[in-house]
């Protein structure tokens, strides 16, 4: 059997190459990671299921992206110490009961046939917050604050700093440029980041569906957008199969994602530090022995 995870962050074309240039040295050794999303206040966030505990929780849906986006350019985690909180209690879903809702309020605009028939209000039971400081075993550190219950001002900032500079990356999926900074330098955000890694080539289907192999930047609605990096994701296990060979994001990796995000809710229970490892072994459990006794597993 091959089984490959579709981690679709790692697959957009401007984070390719984003992880080209760390690999070329354009900002020296990686030293610090800061990855902030804040937002949502009490807003449900694209269905029920994400705010509860036995079912996912907001922290494991959308962290497991950003647990894979940051080991893919920082390499593997090693420990994590994190608070967690659950602060809205209660959720509100804007779309119940409304019959224009068909588009263009929630991620891609195509979520919105089931929202109207959800509840108008409902408990949580997972956290929606999580402050972490994440060390990996290159050293570097990351500051990564995922609070999808933040009222007044939304932010996002991802951000590597390293030795002899730092990169400023956009959205996931946004298809916007990254920004180079080093010291005594302009600013660079154009065509010059390709001159800095010029083997950097994207694979055929990528370059084939965005439009060439060698992209700085794109431009298509986010359905469109979506829609090309699963094809990617299914063109690779395709080819796994055919060829019999491993796909990038195995079920090692998949699982290393996972131990990362449920890390800070552990580490929350634990009063402590923790070892991603000792998430990955089952070592320590005591977060997920409540949702494992729901699940009988």
């Amino acid at each position: 059997r091959v089984l490959s995870v579709a981690e679709n962050y790692r697959r957009d074309p401007v984070n390719r190459l984003a992880r080209a240039l760390l690999d070329a040295g354009s900002i020296g050794n990686p030293r610090l990671m800061i990855h902030h999303t804040l937002g949502g206040g009490d807003r449900m966030l694209i269905s029920i299921w994400r705010h509860q505990k036995h079912a996912s929780g907001l922290l494991l849906d959308v962290g497991v992206h950003f647990a894979d986006i940051m080991e893919y350019f920082l390499g593997r985690a090693e420990s994590v110490y994190a608070q967690t909180r659950l602060h809205e209690k209660i959720r509100k879903n804007p779309m119940a009961g409304r019959k224009d809702a068909e588009k263009g309020e929630s991620p891609g605009g195509v979520y919105e046939r089931w929202q109207k028939h959800m509840l108008a209000e409902f408990k949580a039971t997972a956290e929606d917050a999580g402050y972490a400081t994440i060390l990996f075993e290159s050293g570097a550190v990351a500051q990564y604050v995922e609070d999808h219950a933040v009222r007044g001002e939304s932010i996002w900032k991802r951000a590597i700093f390293g030795s002899l500079g730092s990169l400023n990356l956009p959205g996931d999926r946004s298809g916007k440029r990254l920004q180079l900074f080093r010291e005594g330098e302009e600013t660079i955000d154009d065509e010059r980041l390709l001159e800095l890694v010029p083997d950097f080539r994207l694979d055929d289907i990528t370059a084939a569906l965005f439009g060439g192999d060698r992209l700085f930047e794109y431009s298509f609605p986010f359905p469109e957008t979506d829609r090309k990096l699963i094809a990617v994701e299914y063109h690779e296990l395709g080819t796994c199969i055919q060829q019999g060979r491993p796909p990038e994001v195995s079920a090692h990796e998949g699982a290393r994602a996972v131990s990362l995000s449920y890390s800070l809710m552990e580490s929350q229970v634990a009063g402590r530090a923790l070892l991603v490892k000792e998430i990955c072994d089952d070592q320590v459990n005591a977060y997920q022995a409540e949702i494992n006794e729901h699940l009988g597993i």
